[in-house]
Parts: C-alpha cells; structure tokens; sequence
C-alpha cells in the first residue's frame, strides 16, 4: 500500500499533497491571485503547528503590486533569509470589505522536518484527550533550525 503522505511532510494548504512547486507553478498561481485583484503577502515561521496561524511576515503585504515576477522575487529573498524555515504565500480578498484569505500554500521547507507528537491523556471514564504537540517548539524560538 502506497502513502498518501511519503516522508511525513508538513501539509498545509492548497497543493499540500502535490509535490514541491516549481518558481514557474509558484508564478501562475501569483498570477491567478493578482488576476483576482487579491493581495499577497509571504510569512514564515519554525513551528507549523495546525493551529499557529500567526507566523511572522517577511516585508508588508503587496497590496498593490501587480507583477508575478516581483513578488517571486520576495519570495527567494524570503527563502535566502530564512532557508530552514517553513515559508508560504497568502492571497487575501477583500471585496466584502475585509480581508478573506483565498489561497495559501507552502513555497519553502526546512531540510528536516521534525514533525508532531500525540500526547493521550485519559479523562474521567473512558474518555480520552489528545494532543498534538510539534517537535520543533521543543527548542526556545531561534535555536530550532
């Protein structure tokens, strides 16, 4: 039986199953994102945790950039600064009046994925509670690369 999920790779957002995208795939799906009118902001972070939503921005979202090439352009400085750090792109529209994210996907992983622990914890009962705790928040912010 062949896994879905081969080497445990994070998976988190659109394309997340689908091998590493290439600079050109990364481009057409910047490109879609400005042909929508969304604006695109690159962030990165060294706990993928699920729940870790707030990762750090690298520079400020691009509101009104309109060319495919410049934001890839960020995207490897973004890549050069931080290259053991997981990194992806946002789309957010805001037609309705706030900002709604459209698509977000990893464009950059570390080297070695630590991955995530279950933690079962029995409760009254029977019942059982879990908890998933990343490998990465082992190590203080900064010393886990």
């Amino acid at each position: 039986m062949a896994m879905s999920n081969p080497g445990n790779r994070v998976t988190q957002g659109q394309f997340s199953f689908l091998p590493e995208l290439t600079d050109e795939q990364i481009t057409a799906q910047i490109k879609y994102a400005l042909d929508n009118g969304w604006a695109v902001n690159i962030e990165y972070t060294d706990d993928p945790h699920p729940r870790n939503t707030y990762w750090d921005m690298f520079g400020m979202p691009m509101f009104d950039l309109k060319d495919p090439a410049g934001i890839l352009m960020e995207i490897n400085d973004c890549r050069k600064t931080f290259p053991n750090m997981y990194i992806r792109v946002t789309a957010f529209d805001n037609t309705h009046g706030w900002e709604a994210p459209r698509m977000s996907y990893i464009v950059n992983r570390p080297p070695n994925e630590p991955g995530f622990k279950l933690q079962r914890t029995e409760r009254d009962g029977r019942s059982m509670g879990y908890t998933i705790t990343s490998y990465a928040a082992d190590k203080p912010e900064g010393e886990r690369a």
